[in-house]
């Protein structure tokens, strides 16, 4: 089956079979019936997983639209990852927070299907039916708390700002596709390397309107501005997954399109890209420090993760293609588990994302407070976490390329964005436990998901070149 023309497409069809069947089951549960249902979704990305595995150094190709390379298929399996860490986190907040099951393991795996899409698309209208399928599903998930007046504004927002992007991006393969005739990457490739020095101002019309698109889902600066209220608003798992699977997808497409088909423009893109990296690193560093919500500062800090993986992208050398992959893949394990913290600590009726809130944490929950504190330091980058390692060669990879300045405010912003990690860390052990909140008892499975996260961040850490060699290998198969 993985010779045939249809084995590129086997993860993303193991994962929608999983979604179809939580859809299925859902309809034969009876109320107040207990069924596990994300079971089946945990079945379906291990189908996927496996058949990551088994495509890996093929280079399948089906439909000339989707394209299994090794680029696409490490985007997917720490797409697959993030999908396994927030069905582990989920049974027991479902229960608690009385959402409906079914909907929300099904939309979950809908959003996943497309996120892999996304990854290994090689066509410009896949990539936009991809972003679709995956913001539909994440739109719906926002505001999956009926009740909750604060998540219905905020998948409002975020479905309008959406939709606008949406538009942008539509019009710039529209342009594309007159311009060169096709939507294919490879031959937009071809067209605008036969161009050469003939670049027309429709031609970087169409290119603006792409960035735009890529801009909105990666939250860079100034496009930004739904990202605060969506992840505050949002039930707390699902911010976790859409900060990562999100960023992962739409960083895989924005890395595909223009370090291949538009690479001939690069002297046109890279200055633009320049000014949004360093805005996107100042603007949610510093404005991330004055929040006292987690999760908005959690959101901030998700913008200024986009500026130091938009470094790499700017650098485009060899060591900053595989750093925004190795990157992506130590963001992703780090940020689900700390939302995943923020989650298993709520209640149904306190959200638990005030800094006042991991008061004396560590006096009732030694063990989540020392799981938190590698998260949070990850997060800011510090040894011997994997956090370290990315933004060591993310910055390596810019200063490699000449670009000093970037590399300087990425380093800044990173010791200054300590500082609101740290307060987290204060607050959870250097604060009175007699003002602590009641925090409800864990399940076992999100314990163990939360340490083997952190078991993983540790091994990034502190070994990471296997990784990185496959993250170097990887990016080779689509330049």
């Amino acid at each position: 089956m993985l010779d045939s023309s249809f084995a590129a497409v086997v993860p993303m069809v193991c994962v929608t079979l999983a979604a179809l069947a939580a859809l299925v089951a859902e309809s034969f549960r009876g109320k107040g019936e207990d069924m596990p249902i994300g079971g089946l979704g945990a079945i379906g990305l291990g189908f996927a997983l496996v058949g990551c595995v088994l495509l890996w150094g093929r280079n399948q190709s089906s439909f000339g639209i989707i394209q299994a390379d090794n680029f696409g298929l490490f985007v997917s399996i720490t797409i697959c990852i993030v999908g396994l860490l927030t069905i582990a986190f989920s049974g027991q907040v479902i229960r608690r927070d009385g959402l409906p099951v079914g909907e929300y393991y099904a939309l979950l795996l809908f959003a996943i299907a497309g996120m892999i899409m996304m990854a290994v698309a090689s066509d410009l209208l896949t990539i936009f039916l991809a972003l679709e399928i995956l913001s539909i599903s994440i739109y719906v998930l926002t505001g999956l708390r009926r009740d909750s007046p604060t998540g219905i504004e905020a998948a409002f927002k975020y479905f309008l700002l959406g939709a606008f992007s949406s538009a942008f991006f539509l019009y710039g393969i529209a342009l594309t596709y007159a311009l060169t005739g096709s939507t294919r990457l490879d031959r937009i490739g071809t067209w605008m390397a036969a161009e050469g020095m003939n670049v027309s101002p429709m031609m970087l019309v169409a290119l603006g309107l792409l960035l735009v698109g890529f801009a909105f889902k990666i939250s860079a600066v100034p496009f930004h501005m739904w990202t605060p209220d969506a992840y505050e608003g949002a039930p707390t798992l699902v911010t976790g997954f859409m900060s990562t699977g999100v960023k992962a997808a739409a960083f895989a497409a924005f890395v595909r399109v223009f370090l291949s088909a538009f690479e001939p423009l690069r002297a046109d893109w890279t200055p633009v890209l320049w000014g949004l990296a360093m805005a996107t690193m100042v603007v949610g560093t510093v404005v991330g420090v004055a929040q006292s919500n987690v999760k908005r500062m959690l959101a901030y800090s998700s913008i200024a993760h986009a500026g130091y993986l938009l470094v790499g992208l700017v650098a485009a050398n060899d060591i900053g293609k595989a750093s925004i992959l190795f990157y992506l893949l130590v963001y992703a394990v780090t940020n689900v588990g700390a939302f995943g913290i923020i989650a298993l600590l709520s209640s149904r009726d306190r959200p638990h994302d005030e800094l006042r809130d991991f008061t004396g944490l560590w006096y009732s929950r030694p063990a989540l407070a020392g799981l938190m504190t590698v998260f949070l330091l990850s997060l800011g980058g510090l040894p011997p976490t994997a956090g370290f390692v990315a933004k060591w060669y993310v910055f390596s990879a810019a200063i490699r390329a000449g670009y000093v300045d970037l590399a300087v405010v990425g380093m800044l912003t990173s010791v200054i964005s300590v500082f609101f990690y740290l307060r987290v860390v204060v607050m959870m052990y250097m604060t009175d436990p007699a003002d602590q909140p009641d925090r409800p008892a864990i399940g076992l499975l999100p314990l163990a998901a939360l340490v083997l996260s952190t078991i993983v961040l540790f091994y990034l850490g502190i070994l990471p070149t296997r990784v990185l060699d496959l993250a170097a290998d990887s990016v080779g198969t689509i330049f």
